[in-house]
């Protein structure tokens, strides 16, 4: 079926699923509203919110079995949106279903935390389904100031104010940057779709004006920040270790991924044609990335701090995709995306397995001999470490997505070996803190000091679990997966040959 866009019924019909989640998300915040705060409500809306998305999870998969089609539009209607829309929807999921118990734990009996994530979910899912620069704001911006709310959700927490502040302030200025480059992008090309702006670059051979190169900085920049690219990453240490667990998780996992997918397609779709303009400072952000991450992590004695340091790293290894630009590197991202969240969700799920009120049980000396206490714990909290890493046998899943990047970057028309390499050595560096906690929890033996691991709650208990079974499983089994992702590219336009406009004849008299 092809959707005419311009016809208001089905550009209301390519938008459903989204409308679906705000529409639902507008309903559990009156009935969270209207009752009085307890943490059975906050229970009750959490479930409900996991309905909501399990709900909008199956009508994707309706419209995958529809197959519809759209050429141009202001959103785009192909299985790269779907894919993404499938991630965060997954990490919805699990950012929930950890909250529940979590916020039961911490005393945070606020149910529109619930409705908060949902929120930031379906900015999420605008921006992946963004072919507008405007619509890629708007999606941001839904996601942005949600999320912001939730990283001061715990109002006792002093790191969690400060964490908050710093995220606003930051995430404004960078906001600033990303206006300002739509603003001169549309200034050099007329337009802010971005079928219209690539045609206009492959055409009218603009990818060397010096206001559209501009424009891309600024974008480049922009994008930066919302992703934590070295060197616009200094906001995401403290934010990470300041926002409650479960809403570090989906920082690292569910925003980042939607911040990238939102980068990727609109660089595919509108300046693959100025390559020569942006691949140089993408190249050298992601080495930058890759090394100030990976070698920073190795300093930290805080597990969030180390992780956050983990996730800049990673935005690295993810943007290598992006420099690369070729069809099999977007599949190759979107196979990443997949692994790097549920191995993200897993971690943090282990964490707060292990934390305790006051921000204690946070250091990685407090894992020391968990294996003695609690050994399904240590074991699955090994096998995301090493998901992390990308070992190949246990967590093979992360070993095939970091294997797919560094092969398109290999048989990429102009290979990226020096790119390639660097992910490698990179990633060796990422063993010494990422086997480091592996260590600790099975060759150090546990403090009679050591805080008690309490009893887990039944869905941090369920996240843990189906984490490490999804690792495993489709670490063994990758083709299904790899299947999966190769269709997830993003529709990219058909670039017309450049118009050659000839000179007007003289008038003859």
């Amino acid at each position: 079926m092809m959707l005419d866009l311009s016809v208001p019924s089905q550009l209301m019909t390519a938008f459903a699923p989204d409308i679906l989640l705000m529409t639902g998300a507008m309903i559990l915040l009156l009935w969270s509203a209207w009752r009085p705060e307890s943490e059975a409500l906050q229970r009750s809306i959490g479930i409900a919110s996991i309905i909501l998305c399990v709900t909008v999870a199956v009508t994707i998969g309706f419209y995958i079995a529809r197959a519809d089609k759209v050429s141009s539009g202001v959103i785009a209607v192909d299985n790269f949106r779907w894919t993404a829309d499938i991630v965060f929807l997954v990490a919805t999921i699990g950012t929930i279903a950890l909250s529940m118990d979590y916020n039961a734990r911490m005393r945070i009996t606020a149910a529109e935390s619930h409705v908060l994530v949902l929120f930031a979910t379906a900015g999420m899912m605008t921006l992946a389904a963004a072919r507008d620069l405007m619509i890629v704001f708007l999606g941001i911006e839904i996601m942005s100031v949600a999320v912001y709310v939730l990283t001061g959700l715990n109002r006792r927490s002093a790191r969690a104010a400060e964490g908050a502040i710093k995220y606003f302030l930051l995430g404004a200025f960078s906001t600033g940057f990303l206006l300002y480059g739509i603003a001169l992008v549309y200034g050099a090309t007329g337009s802010t779709n971005l079928a219209i702006i690539g045609e206009r670059v492959h055409q009218l051979q603009a990818g060397g004006t010096a206001l559209l190169a501009v424009g891309i900085a600024l974008l480049l920049i922009g994008f930066g920040f919302k992703v934590a690219l070295a060197p616009f990453h200094m906001w995401a240490p403290d934010v990470y270790e300041g926002a409650p667990t479960p809403i570090t998780a989906y920082m690292a996992a569910a925003v980042k991924a939607a911040a990238f997918a939102g980068f990727l397609r609109v660089w595919l779709e509108a300046f693959s044609a100025a390559a020569s303009v942006w691949h140089g400072p993408v190249w050298w952000l992601a080495v930058a990335t890759m090394v100030v991450g990976n070698l920073v992590a190795l300093a930290q004695k805080n597990i969030k701090r180390m992780l956050a340091y983990s996730s800049i790293a990673h935005a690295g290894y993810i943007l290598v995709a992006i420099a690369i630009g070729t069809p099999a590197a977007s599949a190759a991202f979107m196979f990443y995306l997949l692994a790097y969240t549920i191995a993200t969700l897993g971690a943090f799920g282990v964490i707060i397995a292990i934390e305790r009120a006051g921000e204690a049980g946070l250091d990685i000396e407090d894992y020391s001999g968990l294996w003695s206490v609690r050994p399904w714990l240590a074991g699955a909290m090994a096998i995301f470490m090493l998901a992390l890493l990308g070992f190949p046998i246990f967590g093979g899943l992360g070993f095939f997505a970091k294997y797919w990047i560094i092969q398109s970057a290999l048989q990429a028309p102009s290979p990226q070996t020096k790119l390639a390499i660097i992910l490698v050595l990179t990633s060796l560096v990422s063993a010494g803190y990422y086997l480091y906690v592996v260590m600790v929890m099975f060759m150090r033996p546990r403090s009679p000091d050591a805080l008690p691991v309490a009893a887990l709650g039944n869905w941090t208990r369920f996240v843990i679990g189906a984490s490490a079974v999804l690792i495993l499983a489709l670490g063994v089994l990758p083709n299904s997966v790899v299947r999966w992702a190769q269709k997830s590219q993003p529709v990219a336009p058909v670039r017309p040959a450049p118009v050659v406009v000839a000179p007007a004849a003289p008038i003859t008299r």
